[in-house]
């Protein structure tokens, strides 16, 4: 429904645009004959009863990731936060280890629950991604890595943080939960720095429900990795290395083998979504809708803007609460930075660090709901609730501010 009217706003008493929500990263999950599919692999792996231990849909699901990104390697693990923590272990991590500090908290709990210490660098304010500058004055002694983001599926300067690792000797890893299916410069993500790892959470564009992949192009890297995975052994008996149990299953390699077989379908329906909101918020003063780079290759799961409050009258948060209250469960992420979360903002190196961009983000990302759960006629109705929003922000203010008043002073 059109809002022509303030009083038609669910937040003002109004009926939701959406009552049964509309979310940011709802799963795509198979119907008709994917569904079918999806169902006889698993049926398959009960009759063969072969459920774990890197069965044959575990070795097919690696394959195809293999294929798609292009690395010589790809081993399938339950999930990227584990994906991460043994890709750090199998290449030596120890001490201090640079990461982005506007990126998803798993990035660096994973680092510290294997006893790494995550130091926080800033991002660029273009891609939100990993500032190079930011990189060189935080390398010390201590330093074995520098764990970069490729976040919204939008690479990292690779180039930059290449050399900067080569020049002070240290190692990179890619956390590329959101950059399956992407490329830079023409080249796939998937076999930069010593590893990536991919996530194939339920929330991803491709999903198997739950599950990651490391991909590598160093062999015996690929080998302990594998090792890793299944508590280190290297044959019935043998152990050779310290390992964990990380194996992925038949059943979530049966989920994410059926999605790769809907993933040209899926970008194409989250790339319209894309590009509806590009048409549809051009020229809204106050927001910015993060660019994609047409020439690559870009899986188009994540619509996120910038909201400038002094430009648009509203501030994140206000323009967040006009949208949630009509259905619409936009998020606010990263906030508030990891640097800002616990255990992490109790250490002191910390507290005194400037992180400005990160800072600004923070307060000022606004993620839409999108994917191919989303259609475009229902992204079309949540860029018309935020124009609406935006043409009526000093009344919404007010309101606002009157709301206040009255809960702090009664009537």
């Amino acid at each position: 429904m059109v809002k022509r009217h303030l009083s038609q706003l669910a937040l003002l008493g109004g009926s939701p645009a959406f009552p049964g929500k509309l979310h940011v990263g709802r799963p795509s999950v198979p119907v008709a004959e994917n569904r079918e599919r999806l169902m006889d692999r698993i049926n398959g792996a009960l009759d063969r009863k072969w459920l774990s231990n890197h069965g044959p849909l575990v070795r097919e699901f690696e394959q195809e990731v293999a294929r798609i990104t292009g690395a010589r390697h790809a081993i399938a693990v339950c999930n990227a936060t584990q994906g991460l923590q043994i890709a750090a272990k199998a290449c030596g991590l120890t001490g201090e280890v640079i990461v982005p500090a506007f990126t998803f908290i798993a990035t660096a709990h994973a680092l510290s629950w294997i006893g790494l210490t995550p130091i926080f660098a800033d991002v660029t304010p273009e891609t939100h991604s990993l500032d190079p500058n930011s990189i060189e004055a935080l390398i010390t002694a201590h330093t074995s890595a520098i764990v970069a983001v490729h976040l919204w599926g939008i690479p990292c300067p690779i180039e930059s943080i290449g050399e900067i690792a080569r020049r002070h000797h240290v190692q990179v890893i890619y956390d590329a939960a959101h950059a399956f299916g992407c490329s830079h410069r023409g080249r796939m993500i998937g076999s930069n720095g010593r590893a990536e790892v991919f996530s194939f959470h339920a929330t991803k564009f491709i999903n198997a429900g739950e599950g990651g992949v490391i991909t590598t192009d160093d062999s015996d890297l690929a080998q302990r990795i594998r090792r890793m995975t299944s508590f280190g052994f290297t044959d019935v008996d043998c152990v050779s290395d310290l390992g964990t149990n990380a194996k992925m299953s038949e059943v979530t390699a049966a989920m994410g083998l059926t999605s790769i077989e809907m993933m040209e379908d899926i970008i194409r329906a989250n790339r319209i979504n894309y590009l509806t909101y590009e048409k549809e918020l051009a020229g809204l003063s106050g927001i910015r809708l993060l660019s994609n780079d047409s020439r690559e290759s870009r899986n188009y799961q994540y619509a996120v803007t910038e909201i400038d409050a002094d430009q648009a009258g509203l501030s994140r948060d206000q323009l967040l609460e006009v949208l949630q209250a009509e259905g619409v469960l936009a998020r606010r992420y990263f906030y508030p930075g990891c640097h800002r979360a616990e255990p992490y903002l109790s250490l002191q190196s910390n507290r005194e660090r400037s992180l400005p961009v990160t800072e600004r983000l923070s307060s000022s990302v606004l993620v839409l709901p999108a994917g191919a759960a989303v259609d475009p006629d229902e992204v079309s109705e949540v860029c018309e609730i935020i124009r609406f929003a935006l043409k009526h922000a000093d009344d919404l203010v007010l309101r606002s501010e009157e709301s206040v008043t009255y809960a702090i002073h009664g009537s």
